[in-house]
């Protein structure tokens, strides 16, 4: 991560960011445990979740992916700069699955084309949300890009 910057003046934006998406999926894991609890464990639910597609195995995961999140950005240190990297991979692969399966007897997840649109902008937020949180002292950090570069402005 040699050209991602460090202590960027953003970073509480970003770390906001991550706290929302973490939020939303364990919105989405909680409201899709009610809603799916009769239902399959597995394959497609006639039942929406925040109108999306779901399942008792989608909403289990949401859950523990959103709580995962949460604590990571609570406790910071660079610890979410490397989680959030990881499960915004796992949420893109996640998606890419549903994506490529969500007309098949496959789709274990039970995700529709919503389903998989929303897990793409949840986990390219996190993906977005590793690449600016990171921090380090002021004398590791090194000079901003403009110092430099010759720039004063």
């Amino acid at each position: 991560m040699a050209h991602n910057p460090v202590n960027h003046p953003l970073r509480p934006m970003y770390r906001v960011l991550g706290f929302v998406a973490g939020a939303y999926l364990v919105v989405f894991g909680i409201v899709g445990l009610i809603q799916t609890s009769g239902d399959d464990f597995t394959g497609k639910s006639p039942d929406l979740v925040l109108g999306q597609g779901g399942n008792l195995l989608l909403s289990i995961i949401s859950l523990a992916v959103g709580v995962i999140v949460l604590i990571i950005t609570a406790i910071g240190r660079n610890l979410d700069t490397v989680g959030d990297q990881y499960l915004g991979y796992g949420l893109l692969v996640l998606g890419t699955y549903g994506l490529a399966f969500s007309r098949t007897d496959a789709n274990v997840f039970g995700q529709d084309i919503a389903t998989v649109i929303v897990t793409y902008i949840v986990g390219l937020a996190l993906i977005t949300v590793s690449l600016y949180s990171k921090v380090a002292p002021a004398a590791q950090a090194g000079a901003p890009r403009q110092v430099r570069e010759g720039r004063t402005a």
